[in-house]
């Protein structure tokens, strides 16, 4: 599996475990599947979050949408009912550096590194990514959990074919990657065989043709996430995945959220 701890996901860990927090009464209730069996999980989120990406939401719901002008579509419809996540957090990434040389490297898994995991998560999105833009949704059977794989069947099957060529993403061309937010979770229902799981949430930008432009010697200006002649080309991608570490069980990386969006698509809704 592309991101088993062999070469080389979201949450606040459930710092109770670790260490004594009066604000970790504050916390939010989860459930995730894994495989064939519900694991009841908690989590803590932060107080007041309204946009936790470990929380689906609607966002077109009440009555200000009904007075509300009509959206333009989207050139890439949503493939997950998932919080589009575009920049990395600076209070988040000093969390998942504390999460993972604190809790994850002595606890779970000591030669466990984020430049090896991000590494893997590129292979997995070019391999995800491939699948769903022909269609072939059958390969990700074990890398791509199986109500993901539900999800994003309905999803592409309402796409047309331009549409699903769109999805597919060749590492080559992701030029800013970052795990936005490391995550631990604690089965609390059984004390004496605790399950734990590790969660990251990956955020890629795309710029289609760019193994191309670097072939070529073309000049990539490094704001080119930013120029508007170059925003139609740019795609962004949210992957979570998802290990348990519970110990004595062997695993594997998977995918539970997938989700992949135009910035053009962002730029025009911002100025609507």
């Amino acid at each position: 599996m592309f991101l088993r701890q062999r070469s080389s996901v979201q949450h606040l860990i459930n710092f109770s475990r670790y260490v004594s927090s009066p604000s970790a009464t504050n916390s939010g209730a989860a459930s995730i599947r894994q495989s064939n069996s519900s694991v009841q999980l908690q989590r803590l989120l932060p107080a007041g979050s309204q946009t936790s990406f470990l929380a689906r939401r609607a966002y077109s719901t009440g009555s200000q949408d009904q007075d509300a002008a009509p959206r333009r579509q989207r050139s890439l419809p949503r493939l997950m009912d998932f919080p589009e996540l575009v920049w990395p957090s600076v209070i988040k990434t000093v969390k998942n550096w504390i999460m993972v040389h604190f809790i994850i490297r002595p606890n779970f898994d000591r030669e466990f590194t984020l430049p090896d995991f991000v590494q893997g998560a590129k292979q997995a999105l070019q391999v995800v990514s491939a699948s769903l833009a022909g269609g072939e949704l059958k390969n990700l059977d074990g890398l791509v959990e199986r109500q993901t794989l539900n999800d994003l069947k309905t999803a592409v099957g309402k796409m047309s074919v331009a549409q699903r060529f769109d999805l597919m993403v060749a590492k080559e061309d992701i030029y800013f990657s970052f795990p936005y937010q490391v995550g631990v979770m604690f089965d609390e229902e059984d004390e004496d065989s605790q399950k734990r799981f590790v969660e990251i949430t990956m955020v890629f930008h795309v710029l289609k043709g760019l193994k191309g432009m670097i072939e070529r010697g073309d000049q990539i200006p490094l704001n080119i996430g930013v120029m508007p002649e170059f925003r139609d080309k740019i795609c962004i991608c949210n992957y979570r995945f998802i290990k348990e570490f519970t110990k004595g069980v062997d695993s594997d990386w998977t995918v539970n959220i997938v989700n992949h969006f135009k910035a053009s698509d962002l730029a025009e809704e911002a100025n609507q």
